[in-house]
């Protein structure tokens, strides 16, 4: 657990997301959803030392996301198409707009994810997250990772994944392994 100049950064997020035509699984038109987050850091020192222009903001979502049953040798593949407008450095980590990107300056960003499922309980996939690089002080890459999750019934799933996530928030090469364990009634 690495902090740099020993300062801890908190953020919340409240988030809304509806589903405006097509479905998943059925029919030739994909599910297509908008979203909103509102995220706001708990301490804006850190933001605001690095060249944020503020500590809070807005980012709106579009998603596309399909099911295909059957359609890779006989496997499901589950495709997600997302276009992010923000002005967020580090997912809003380190704040909001930057002298170098004036706050009105929005970006669309794009984030995508594929998955194949080998069987019913197993998937295979690859996720991929642009990010902007708006701040002078900090370097930002994007994201990307492969993952595979394992379904033992409706209530459980688990997931592993290898991420490469560059440079966060000034940290450089940071890449790891992840596991999710999630349970519901």
């Amino acid at each position: 657990n690495v902090q740099p100049l020993n300062l801890t950064i908190r953020q919340n997020v409240l988030g809304v997301k509806t589903r405006l035509a097509g479905d998943v699984v059925y029919g030739a038109l994909p599910q297509l959803s908008v979203g909103a987050q509102a995220k706001w850091n708990e301490d804006p020192a850190v933001p605001l030392a690095l060249g944020a222009e503020d500590d809070n903001g807005m980012e709106l979502t579009m998603s596309a996301s399909k099911l295909w049953l059957n359609a890779l040798a006989g496997r499901n593949l589950f495709a997600n198409l997302t276009m992010r407008r923000r002005d967020a450095s580090q997912t809003g980590f380190l704040g909001y707009g930057s002298a170098a990107t004036p706050r009105s300056d929005y970006e669309w960003l794009t984030e995508a994810s594929v998955a194949v499922f080998l069987s019913r309980r197993w998937a295979f996939g690859y996720e991929y997250r642009q990010k902007p690089d708006s701040l002078a002080a900090v370097r930002e890459d994007d994201w990307q990772d492969v993952f595979v999750g394992w379904f033992p019934s409706k209530s459980v799933s688990i997931i592993g994944a290898y991420a490469e996530l560059g440079d966060v928030a000034g940290l450089p090469d940071q890449s790891g392994y992840y596991l999710s364990m999630q349970w519901t009634r």
